[in-house]
């Protein structure tokens, strides 16, 4: 589907925001310390300072006491401001070594953005109300943002109505073949003791067979959650109309960028792949 394609171009431009090291100093020259209270203080700072049971709920698939050990302890060290603007000033200066005219990219990328809609999507809607920022770099990356957030809303919204759990989402990725528990895990702090109880869960609704890869039932379930994903990323693709292809043909090639240049490491624990 069309929706997935956008997507599969954007969220690279979006996922530099992890692997490149200028985020990574400006979350410490703001005062947070170390990588993951920078990950999770950058990524939900849009909602102001929350605690760790919203955020995890709101991030779906991160186990609840990881992001406990970031939050709230974050916002004592930096405020949700201040770390906003240090890290879409960062992300600017990342993606200035692949980029160089996005007018056109950019002006694409946010009549898709405006286009969203909101309902049941905190994540996408606070990333929506920040203001677009002067630098065009920073402004196009806000723009992929917005994007990736809605979509992965409305991808949460598809598990939850499939009755799975953030955990249990990520294990039909894993049966999938699409990652592998070893990239995972130690990404998302999810102790052995909670995985190996999830993957017991979903063998008992046929979801994973004994060796932990999807069965029929499960492929089916995993097919439909996709659909549902892509049915609810809609709305950008509609407000595009055939404009979208021309979104597609500007951002492939500075996705592949992305790619080639080191920025965003192969493979990853995102599970995102060169374009």
């Amino acid at each position: 589907m069309t929706a997935r394609r956008l997507w599969a171009a954007v969220e690279p431009l979006h996922a530099v925001v992890y692997f490149a090291p200028e985020t990574a100093e400006a979350a410490k020259a703001a005062g947070l310390r170390g990588y993951w209270m920078g990950y999770f203080a950058g990524r939900l700072a849009p909602l102001g300072p929350i605690g760790p049971e919203p955020a995890a709920a709101v991030l779906f698939g991160f186990a609840p006491e990881m992001v406990a050990r970031a939050l709230p302890d974050a916002w004592s060290f930096a405020s949700p401001a201040a770390v906003l603007g240090s890290r879409l000033e960062a992300v600017g200066t990342a993606l200035r070594p692949v980029m160089a005219d996005v007018s056109e990219l950019s002006a694409l990328l946010w009549r898709a953005a405006d286009a969203c809609e909101f309902g049941g999507r905190p994540l996408a809607a606070a990333w929506a109300a920040v203001p677009k920022p002067a630098d065009p770099l920073s402004s196009l990356w806000l723009a992929t943002t917005i994007l990736r957030e809605h979509r992965g809303d409305g991808h949460v919204l598809a598990a939850v109505h499939a009755g799975l759990s953030g955990l249990e989402t990520t294990l039909t990725h894993i049966g999938d073949g699409v990652l592998g528990r070893r990239d995972v895990q130690p990404h998302r702090g999810w102790s052995d003791t909670q995985w190996d109880a999830a993957v017991d869960r979903l063998r008992t609704r046929g979801i994973l067979d004994a060796h932990g890869r999807l069965t029929d039932a499960g492929r089916e379930l995993r097919r439909g959650i996709e659909e549902d994903t892509d049915r609810l990323a809609e709305a950008p693709v509609t407000a595009l109309g055939a404009d979208v292809e021309r979104l597609l043909e500007l951002a492939v090639p500075l996705a592949r960028a992305v790619f080639d240049s080191g920025v965003v490491p192969v493979p990853n624990p995102m599970g995102v792949t060169r374009p």
